[in-house]
């Protein structure tokens, strides 16, 4: 009804949920946090989170080759864990 969704971000052994409209932007996503990120974004680099979930941690996800990186323009999508890069 709302229309939102649900992504996740990493600060050491914490996770945060971030509602935003569905359809937006890294960026824009970025922009959620503080507008700071959004004006020094870079790149994001994302996983889904059941397959981090599986692998155990975000290094085991990012040896096995499953977080990948996206640029300003990626549409997040329900469930995205993201680190973004500044």
């Amino acid at each position: 009804t709302l229309n939102l969704i649900t992504f996740y971000t990493l600060k050491s052994d914490q996770i945060q949920a971030w509602p935003i409209e569905a359809k937006n932007s890294a960026r824009a996503a970025a922009a959620m946090i503080h507008q700071d990120m959004a004006k020094g974004f870079i790149k994001a680099e994302i996983i889904e989170w059941d397959k981090l979930l599986e692998s155990g941690s975000y290094a085991n996800a990012r040896e096995k080759g499953l977080v990948r990186t996206e640029g300003k323009e990626y549409v997040v999508k329900d469930g995205n864990v993201i680190e973004f890069k500044i």
